[in-house]
């Protein structure tokens, strides 16, 4: 594991107080207002609230630091020494060892009071916040050392497919008007990134009505040929299974729903595909015929049979991505994309998944792709 930086690129002495600050968990402030208006200090405010100490920057100015180096992730932690993620590996810095009133001063600077109330209670805590340069997903938890905080840098500006690579099937996938689209793979493997290139071809190209549930919202999308209607659990939502089964009853032609997470999930997608709408989730899987078997673990031997029919009258196609690193030393996204035409479609019902991985294996079959 990487643990050294160029000092060209290690970050800056703590400045003064900073004026970059978060300005919610919402939309970017609009254009037109002044700089004052639109920027907050994140310093906390003398009181009961915990201080930084002696030397210590501000949480938003490590995050500007490790967006503008290109980093990926931030991790800080009580007793350590944060350190970001660089192209896949985790990179040292010359900030101070963490100390407790830092990190909690940090926690308060970038979440409400509420938010740091219902870690302290369950010693985890995920969300999102909002800067004028990026989104950044939050997850807290509780460590042997204390407490620790890693946050995922999400560029505001949503990538196009044509700047993501992504092969031309990705574009007959996202056109499709019903079923359900699988976009799957490893934590950190690019899946919300590739989701949001696809939806955002829909919202260009499209006359739809989109509603999203996510947890949390990552990549904010602004209606456009679309209207787009975004849900974060937790806050315009309490249930995730509640929300989705809502969705139902407002009219929508797309519902993007992030992680398969259970079986109830599963069965209202389905459902959802099977009605008449376009169901858009995601899967920690590696490979695309592995996310049906995987899909089918949720049920019992019994219930299988009837699933693997559910599963192939309503699925679209199935895209498994994954990273890896070029020799310029960036990384570039590789898929598995099983198409589920009516071939597929018979080898699901039959529970036949070598045959599908030798179809995909016969190269580019209705633009099929497979990495092995």
């Amino acid at each position: 594991m990487n643990q050294k930086v160029d000092k060209s690129s290690r970050p800056l002495p703590p400045p003064p107080p900073s004026t970059i600050g978060r300005t919610s968990n919402s939309l970017p402030e609009t254009p037109g207002k002044s700089e004052n208006d639109a920027v907050k200090s994140p310093v906390s405010v003398p009181g009961n609230k915990p201080q930084r100490s002696s030397g210590q920057p501000t949480l938003a100015y490590i995050i500007k630091q490790a967006y503008d180096k290109g980093y990926s992730d931030v991790h800080v932690g009580v007793g350590e020494v944060p350190r970001m993620r660089d192209r896949g590996e985790m990179a040292l810095t010359e900030y101070p060892q963490t100390d407790r009133n830092t990190f909690m001063s940090w926690l308060h600077e970038i979440l409400s009071d509420r938010e740091v109330e219902q870690f302290k209670r369950e010693l985890e805590f995920d969300g999102a916040t909002q800067y004028e340069f990026a989104r950044v997903r939050i997850n807290v938890f509780d460590t042997l050392r204390g407490p620790a905080l890693v946050m995922r840098l999400i560029p505001l500006k949503i990538l196009t497919m044509e700047q993501l690579g992504l092969p031309p099937v990705f574009k007959d996938i996202s056109d499709q008007h019903k079923g359900l689209i699988l976009v799957t793979g490893p934590t950190g493997s690019g899946k919300s990134t590739t989701m949001a290139a696809m939806v955002d071809y829909i919202n260009s190209e499209h006359a739809k009505h989109i509603i999203t549930i996510e947890d949390p919202i990552e990549f904010v999308h602004r209606s456009k040929r679309c209207l787009i209607k975004q849900r974060e659990v937790g806050i315009n939502t309490h249930k995730f299974d509640h929300a989705l089964k809502a969705a139902l009853r407002e009219d929508p032609d797309i519902i993007l729903i992030g992680e398969m997470r259970d079986r109830e999930t599963v069965n209202t997608a389905l459902k959802a595909a099977q009605t008449g709408h376009l169901v858009m989730g995601t899967l920690h899987t590696n490979s695309a015929v592995k996310t049906i078997e995987r899909i089918l673990t949720l049920y019992t031997a019994e219930e299988q049979d009837a699933m693997r029919v559910a599963i192939s009258e309503s699925l679209v196609a199935v895209i498994s991505q994954g990273l890896c690193r070029t020799t310029d030393g960036k990384r570039a996204a590789y898929h598995d994309i099983m198409v589920n035409t009516e071939t597929v479609k018979e080898y699901i019902k039959q529970g036949k998944y070598d045959e599908i991985h030798n179809l995909m294996l016969d190269g580019e079959y209705d633009g099929m792709i497979t990495t092995n």
